[in-house]
């Protein structure tokens, strides 16, 4: 191997990507899954140039020849070059964290902060917020010791300021878990999480719920790579690259989730999006058909709409686990409270409105048969639609194609405004 990341476990992966649009060579992913692995790959030391995740960042530093100055005072390293057989170890992941903050025009001196976990991000992150000049600074664990508190001492902690996740709570594919309640934290300001699986995390939905400034890890994964990839070729990268590849990174990893009343399009218009985007198209009532091994209106049958309702929340959070899609939901996915946080977990949701007079009735919505029918569950759900999506776009009188650029244009407006 040439280039790669080594860790335990690495499933996905969007370090390859990255790395071939900043520097141009191939990237490797090697899982070393025991230590012994590990201990052998680093001995034999037959790479040019490595990145080291979770659990390697601080045994590393037993291998190498030379370690920078920031890697000594954080005492973790994520990157290793190869120089003639000596081994270099740096920290790009500090870098990474600090433009994270950047971006998100948070300033965190003189305030207080809480670092969820204790491995080596962690260490990464407490000497980032110090150098920044943050004023006080805990680390927390799930039990006590000499440098870190435990959850229930945090909960104490009402002038905390700033909450950053370095665990892997909330990760791909537990995303129903959050690592704290935000709700201990009156002066809360910010929360910054380090998981960049799902896009947005529970803890990162729950931050923006209450208006604060927040952020998940894949602007800071993006930023380190770029500054190891300097380190590996050994040539300056400009720094607006970070914000291009990163937003073609969220924008072909990001779900377009339409919501809104049966009949509305949304199968149609989604169908097109996807050809247009190269996404892939996901029909939530197929999926449930093909679950179930019968057509809805033979559900409806059988269990009637809660049975319905039982097969549309699972296929929805089964799903939306998934990126890089155009979902097409079903009319009524917004009444089950649950599904909301999984259409936004990776998706920006976009409620398609249309004159309900001029909504398709009948065929396989067992809910709609007829305008009556229609115009109750338009007056039930509309609230309901308008809470769930992000955006919505009234498709009235547009062109397939006009509703297409439109629909493009509002997820490219709601990615401004979250970087904003």
């Amino acid at each position: 191997m040439d280039y790669g990341l080594i860790g335990s476990k690495l499933g996905h992966s969007y370090s390859p990507l990255l790395h071939k649009l900043f520097g141009g060579y191939e990237y490797e992913l090697l899982p070393l899954a025991e230590h012994e692995a590990f201990s052998e790959f680093m001995r034999k030391k037959e790479f040019k140039a490595i990145n080291v995740t979770i659990p390697y960042k601080k045994a590393v530093l037993e291998y190498v020849d030379d370690i920078s100055e920031k890697a000594g005072r954080i005492g973790a390293a994520n990157t290793v070059v190869n120089r003639g057989g000596r081994l270099f170890a740096y920290n790009t992941d500090f870098d990474g964290f600090l433009y994270m903050m950047r971006v998100s025009d948070y300033d965190v001196s003189g305030k207080n902060a809480l670092i969820l976990g204790t491995g080596g991000t962690s260490l990464t992150v407490f000497e980032a917020l110090r150098s920044a000049g943050a004023a006080k600074i805990f680390r927390v664990s799930r039990s006590s010791g000499k440098d870190r508190i435990t959850y229930k001492d945090a909960e104490k902690l009402y002038d905390t300021h700033i909450i950053v996740n370095t665990t892997p709570v909330g990760m791909y594919p537990d995303c129903d878990e959050t690592p704290i309640s935000l709700l201990h934290f009156p002066e809360l300001e910010a929360v910054f999480d380090v998981v960049f699986n799902p896009l947005e995390t529970r803890i990162v939905a729950e931050a923006r719920s209450l208006g604060l400034i927040a952020s998940n890890g894949l602007s800071m994964l993006t930023a380190q790579a770029k500054y190891a990839s300097e380190i590996f070729m050994g040539k300056k990268i400009q720094e607006d690259m970070i914000e291009n590849i990163y937003r073609k990174l969220y924008m072909d990893l990001v779900n377009i989730v339409l919501i809104g009343m049966p009949g509305c399009g949304k199968t149609t218009l989604g169908k097109r999006i996807a050809m247009v985007t190269g996404k892939k198209f996901t029909d939530i009532d197929s999926e449930i058909e093909k679950t179930a091994g019968k057509t809805i209106p033979d559900i409806f049958k059988e269990g009637g709409e809660t049975l319905f309702r039982q097969y549309e929340s699972r296929i929805t959070k089964e799903v939306c686990l998934q990126s890089g899609q155009v979902i097409a939901t079903g009319g009524g996915v917004v009444t089950q409270k649950e599904n909301i946080p999984f259409l936004r977990q990776n998706g920006i949701v976009v409620y398609l409105k249309r004159d309900i007079k001029t909504l398709a009735t009948g065929g396989k919505r067992p809910l709609s048969g007829d305008f009556t029918a229609v115009e109750k569950l338009y007056n039930e759900r509309r609230a309901l639609y308008e809470k769930a999506a992000h955006c919505s776009v009234c498709t009235d009188g547009m062109t397939l194609s006009d509703a297409v650029e439109t629909v493009e244009d509002r997820i490219y407006e709601i990615f401004d405004n979250k970087r904003a």
